[in-house]
């Protein structure tokens, strides 16, 4: 039941963050400011989770988790019925702002509960499910939140943000116990994992593995328009096989990282080279490009388990603040890596891109296998304390 709150917790929060994108042109119309203005709702969404990132987690980290949690998602919850019968296009901005500052604070919050509600060996199929969360949040959340302002309104549309929150929060309050910590670390004890340098290892990884996934993702629909050559509804089609396929691959990771954790990580960034090489010799092929699609989005749901395995392995005593940074190294790994890919796209041509990304994956290989004779040490260390 904890689990699956918590997964639900999490996809309300990343559905906020995520679900907007479907309607922005709508927002734009409705407020009559232009579709760069109205993207602004995403961009400094962003903004806020990687100021707030490493920060409001760690000062939050001494009060009882469940009252964290129900604060979080109701401020989500209120910020959102304001935004939507809100009558200027400030007031939307100002409440899509606020709540995002207490994103990661709900997020890594989640992962670790999750990891403490499990014995240890069990901890990669929690973080699993609640992965689940994240990804139907970033799946689901754009075609539902279309569809609903298409059948309805824009504000029933921004309505469902706080419905689902709601659901959250009333079942968090109901079934989630009082959860006050027991063991508090000092600000000084967690910050100092950062004078480690296998976190840091574990942290530039991160980085360049998220940026080499999602620095080639980002410009997916238009290489499947311009080198694919398919379809306004295929593209759609393609992009929600992606998506559902990175729950797939939620679901495999947690049985691989519990089974053999770093062998799967070291080989990783492996797979995914191969999966590039044979978009870049193949994308233009329609069948060869809807299995390199699938199989992309599956290695994407894993590559997503995997850069928080990596880096809560590497601090495994400050579980909260290391989810934290968790969420920063990956949301650092998207702006570079779409910077960076797109930089082959601009230079060179759209069929590029996939160059920029194995150059980050092959970086980020690199510093996998440099940390790795720590990182087993860490998992033998763990597992013993279990025994």
């Amino acid at each position: 039941m904890l689990i699956f709150i918590l997964t639900l917790g999490v996809f309300s929060i990343i559905n906020t963050e995520m679900g907007v994108i479907g309607i922005l042109p709508l927002i734009a119309s409705n407020y009559g400011v232009n579709i760069s203005t109205a993207g602004l709702l995403v961009s400094l969404f962003a903004l806020a989770v990687a100021v707030s990132g490493p920060t409001l987690p760690l000062l939050l980290s001494r009060f009882n988790r469940k009252f964290i949690m129900i604060m979080v998602l109701a401020v989500f919850c209120i910020c959102n019925v304001i935004s939507a019968f809100a009558t200027d296009f400030n007031v939307v901005l100002i409440t899509r702002v606020l709540p995002a500052f207490f994103h990661p604070v709900y997020v890594s919050l989640a992962f670790a509960v999750a990891s403490s509600s499990v014995d240890k060996s069990e901890i990669p199929k929690a973080v699993a499910k609640v992965m689940i969360g994240v990804s139907a949040g970033m799946v689901l959340g754009v075609p539902i939140v279309s569809y609903i302002a298409s059948i309805t309104s824009l504000e029933i549309a921004m309505l469902f943000f706080a419905l689902v929150n709601g659901i959250a929060l009333i079942v968090t309050i109901i079934f989630v116990p009082s959860m006050p910590v027991k063991n508090y670390l000092s600000y000084g004890t967690q910050l100092s994992i950062l004078k480690e340098k296998n976190v840091w290892m574990a942290i530039v990884a991160v980085v360049f593995l998220n940026g080499g996934i999602f620095g080639v993702y980002s410009y997916l629909a238009d290489y499947l328009e311009r080198v694919t050559n398919y379809s306004a509804e295929i593209i759609s089609i393609a992009l929600l096989v992606y998506g559902l396929a990175n729950i797939v691959g939620n679901i495999i990771a947690g049985k691989l990282l519990t089974d053999r954790a770093v062998s799967v990580v070291m080989a990783f960034p492996l797979a995914l080279i191969c999966i590039y090489c044979f978009m870049f010799f193949m994308g233009d092929m329609s069948l060869s490009m809807a299995v390199i699609t699938l199989l992309w989005g599956i290695l994407a749901g894993i590559g997503a388990n995997i850069n928080q395995y990596w880096i809560t392995l590497s601090a495994p005593h400050v579980p909260d603040f290391a989810n934290a940074l968790f969420l920063v190294a990956t949301n650092l790994g998207t702006c570079i890596g779409a910077a960076v890919c797109g930089y082959f796209i601009d230079g060179i041509d759209i069929s590029y891109v996939v160059f920029g990304g194995i150059i980050f994956l092959g970086i980020s290989f690199l510093f996998i296998n440099i940390g790795a004779k720590n990182q087993r040490e860490n998992i033998k260390a763990i597992l013993s304390k279990t025994a």
